[in-house]
């Protein structure tokens, strides 16, 4: 744990610590060493190369932010789905940020989706924020493609929050989902729903992606919700 550590304060960039802080309010300034991402990248592949890496998985919680995104990385390097998806389920209640949570992104995932659904199944349903966060987001990396069916729209528009970071992972997976699946999401949009303010954040997003056609865009544009003040 000390040669963790050591190496992440040998690589501190006290410039980028202060530009992490203000991306991430919700956590002190105090949580951040600095370190930048592709160097933490490439240390998780070393240490997971070396067989380095169980010590620290299991030590938790962690002091830092760059530790939870180290942690983050080496689990996603993992291979073996059931050996990945035990170090997820404990890793998961201690994600307290939208940073930690979007950077948990196991390749193995992808190769075992049928097993990866059952859990997705129960994280939806969680109470903490950045599980429910982390459940949708699965749901739009690895569904809405070749293994897309339209009860992961019904899944995730019945989630229904008053935190900003779950809403506006709804709102990604949405403007997402009109990307890939446009004729089976529209009708989400036209019928509204979702909440007024995700609503309008998936279309916004939407209309920003050149996946979506001039002509999808305009449509789009006309179902924003007008909201007061």
């Amino acid at each position: 744990m000390n040669e963790i550590k050591d190496f992440l304060y040998e690589n501190q960039d006290i410039d980028y610590r202060d530009f992490q802080s203000k991306l991430i309010p919700n956590v002190d300034k105090s949580y951040f060493i600095g370190v930048r991402t592709p160097v933490l990248r490439k240390y998780a592949k070393e240490l997971l190369k070396e067989g380095k890496t169980a010590a620290f998985l299991s030590e938790l919680p962690h002091q830092f932010f760059d530790e939870n995104q180290l942690h983050a990385f080496i689990i996603s390097g993992i291979k073996n789905f059931d050996e990945c998806i035990e170090k997820v389920e404990k890793f998961l209640p201690y994600i307290d940020n939208w940073a930690t949570c979007d950077q948990l992104s196991p390749k193995c995932f992808s190769k075992n989706k049928n097993e990866l659904l059952k859990h997705i199944d129960n994280w939806i349903k969680s109470k903490k924020t950045y599980i429910v966060r982390f459940a949708i987001g699965m749901l739009m990396s690895h569904f809405l493609d070749d293994d897309f069916d339209e009860k992961y729209l019904k899944a995730v528009s019945s989630v229904k929050s008053d935190e900003y970071y779950i809403n506006m992972m709804i709102a990604w997976f949405f403007a997402t989902a009109l990307a890939k699946q446009y004729e089976k999401t529209l009708p989400y949009i036209e019928n509204e729903t979702l909440d007024i303010w995700t609503h309008n954040k998936a279309i916004q997003k939407a209309v920003e992606s050149y996946r979506i056609t001039d002509e999808q865009k305009a449509y789009l544009k006309t179902l924003k919700i007008k909201t007061r003040g």
